[in-house]
């Protein structure tokens, strides 16, 4: 093969118009150094109020409750060989749920080397747990990843035009949009995932310019952690040959050839995650929740999925308000006669014609729209359904595409200005308002994510037609309602609860938490009748559910207890008795299993001589406690059939 000739080669089209930068001085705006100092100090102004923060959302399932992580770096076997809610599923005594599965296993292991190291050692954990910690690590790891991605940007897109990289980066850095990846302590897979491909692309980079074999092998290892972080990492083997034909000035067959040995490594993850997850559930899913689009038309979910496209945009340019959760019935389902649809559809398409022709002519700005596009199109539920609508922790890779095309077009603008005292007025201005706005609304959003009961309710506002968000609202309620600060208003907040609930289960008939958080709410109200209606709806729909065990007993020892009260008060009267009867059915109708209910069942049917009902009770009662020698007694007792 003929060598490469490199004065041969396009240049890239990765220049500015301005005039290159030196960097003697080493205390200049434009001097690296200054520039990380500053947007590590605004990082931590900006998320220092998440701190304190509780776990919120999914935080639950994946760390508090995951026993794996519980077990800290004793677990870390079965967090690499499983399902990332393996411990979950096993808890509630149910089958993999989303499709494709979940193997993400990086950042679950630095939630168990956690709790080895920080991790209360007595047998009941408190809820908020290492909390702290990881909220701390979250914001340290996000700072890095800025960095990391201020020299990528500094040192190989935007070499002769610092300026654009560090607007770019401060973009990334303040945008609203990323407050749940980082307040959110479950989504560190996505900061991870983030730094780990920022760190691929260097280093595939870096050998590219030097050929030296330990710079392709940090970026194999650099590839491996970005996959085993989050499935986003499957993007480079589009991404990297595109950076070494635009950035580098390869050839495309010179370019897809460097890309091997990364191709090597996603099919080694692939074969991996296969044998761990397998593909997930195949099936179409029973809940809407998991599959948002479950009660659309064909056409209804293709529009939908553009019309969902279009809303990231608006977030990304416009983030308020932000929201936890997007799923059904947040975004009603569209069709191809809504306008707003078809200018998605021809928007990108458009922006797919541009990234191909910029491409051929080595512009950065391909490159920037790739990673916007491709990172897209797999939350975009387009490749598969991911059992999601939307969600802001989605769009956190893409939005790096975005900071680059906004920071380009914005020095763009300020290239016109053609004044020196002018231009910098102007940016200067133009930085501090828009910092100062994202800077409010990111420190408001933090302090929302400090709880799940702050979290829902505040969201319940934003999206008041989201099933999980009402759900989880009247749950927040319920457990203020339990707060000894909160005494004496109680009942207030239990009848919140029944709002927010009641609202969920009307958009979803077959919420199962639902029903069982209604239930809780009239048992705390006293009405007990109408706590079995609602468990009932629920065990119709989960038979299985694992919660639905200790409701029920609780509530039988209710009817239980007013039975016996009923047959202890004297005189002993006949409607007492019956009253008692029906307390007693109502008893060993929600826990069966239990031999003393149905002892007293059989004994006062027996008083009021009701033969056949005492006879099938203690039959029961002796099936379940063969020993029971009452019972045998009682038996005995009666009149033969």
């Amino acid at each position: 093969m003929a060598k490469k000739n490199n004065n041969s080669s396009p240049k890239p089209n990765t220049k500015n118009s301005l005039p290159p930068i030196t960097e003697n001085a080493p205390f200049t705006f434009n001097n690296f150094k200054v520039q990380a100092i500053i947007l590590v100090i605004l990082g931590f102004i900006l998320y220092a109020n998440s701190f304190q923060n509780e776990y919120c959302l999914d935080d639950g399932i994946v760390i508090l409750k995951n026993e794996y992580v519980q077990k800290g770096i004793a677990g870390i076997p079965k967090i690499l060989s499983t399902d990332a809610y393996d411990s979950f599923y096993r808890q509630m005594g149910a089958k993999q749920e989303l499709a494709g599965g979940r193997y993400r296993p990086l950042s679950v292991i630095t939630f168990a080397i956690e709790e080895s190291l920080f991790g209360s050692k007595e047998k009941v954990k408190p809820p908020d747990d290492v909390a702290f910690v990881r909220h701390v690590l979250n914001v340290v790891f996000y700072i890095f990843s800025i960095i990391v991605l201020l020299y990528f940007l500094r040192n190989f897109i935007f070499k002769d035009t610092p300026l654009v990289a560090f607007i770019t980066t401060l973009i990334f850095l303040i945008h609203p949009i990323h407050t749940e990846v980082i307040s959110n302590v479950k989504s560190r897979d996505e900061i991870l995932s983030f730094l780990f491909v920022i760190l691929t692309f260097i280093a595939a980079l870096r050998y590219r310019e030097s050929k030296e074999k330990k710079n392709l092998f940090y970026g194999l290892l650099f590839y491996f952690l970005a996959l085993l972080s989050k499935e986003y990492g499957i993007t480079l083997l589009v991404l990297i040959p595109m950076l070494l034909y635009i950035v580098s000035g390869d050839s495309l067959k010179e370019s897809l050839i460097a890309t091997i040995p990364f191709f090597i490594v996603a099919f080694l993850y692939l074969y991996i995650r296969f044998r761990i997850v397998g593909v997930g559930k195949t099936g179409e899913n029973p809940d809407v929740l998991n599959a948002p689009f479950k009660f659309a038309t064909g056409s209804e979910r293709w529009a939908t999925k553009f019309d969902i496209l279009i809303r990231y945009l608006k977030l990304l340019f416009y983030p308020d308000p932000l929201s936890s959760d997007y799923s059904y019935s947040t975004i009603p389902y569209s069709n191809f006669g809504n306008g707003k649809v078809w200018i998605s559809i021809i928007l990108h398409l458009s922006l797919i014609a541009t990234t191909i022709v910029l491409f051929f002519k080595r512009n950065i700005l391909s490159f920037a729209l790739a990673f916007y596009l491709l990172h897209l199109a797999l939350v975009g539920n387009f490749l598969m359904e991911i059992g999601a609508t939307m969600g802001e922790r989605l769009v956190y890779n893409s939005s790096l595409g975005f900071a680059i095309i906004l920071a380009v077009g914005i020095n763009w603008l300020f290239e016109k200005i053609k004044q020196p005292k002018a231009k910098i007025i102007v940016e200067i201005t133009l930085a501090v308002v828009i910092t100062f706005w994202c800077a409010d609304k990111v420190i408001k959003r933090n302090a929302q994510w400090k709880t799940d009961s702050i979290l829902f309710i505040a969201d319940a506002e934003t999206v008041p037609n989201s099933v999980l968000v009402n759900g989880n609202a009247g749950k927040a309620y319920m457990d203020l309602s339990e707060k000894p600060e909160n005494k004496g208003k109680e009942k207030e907040f239990v009848e919140k609860a029944i709002i927010h609930l009641n609202r969920a289960v009307s958009v979803h008939p077959r919420y199962v938490n639902g029903y069982l958080n209604l239930g809780v709410a009239y048992y705390k109200l006293n009405d007990f009748d109408k706590a079995k209606e609602e468990w009932d709806i629920a065990k119709s729909i989960y038979p299985n559910n694992p919660f639905l065990i200790t409701n029920y007993k609780a509530l039988g020892t209710i009817f239980y207890n007013k039975a016996v009260t009923l047959g202890s008060e004297k005189p002993l009267e006949v409607s007492k008795l019956m009253e008692a009867i029906k307390l007693l059915e109502k008893a060993v109708d929600v826990d069966p299993n239990n031999s003393g209910y149905w002892y007293d069942y059989g004994g006062v049917c027996y008083m009021v001589r009701d033969f056949n009902k005492a006879r099938s009770a203690w039959e029961k009662t002796l099936l379940l406690d063969p020993n029971n020698e009452k019972a045998k007694v009682g038996l005995a007792a009666l009149p033969p059939k």
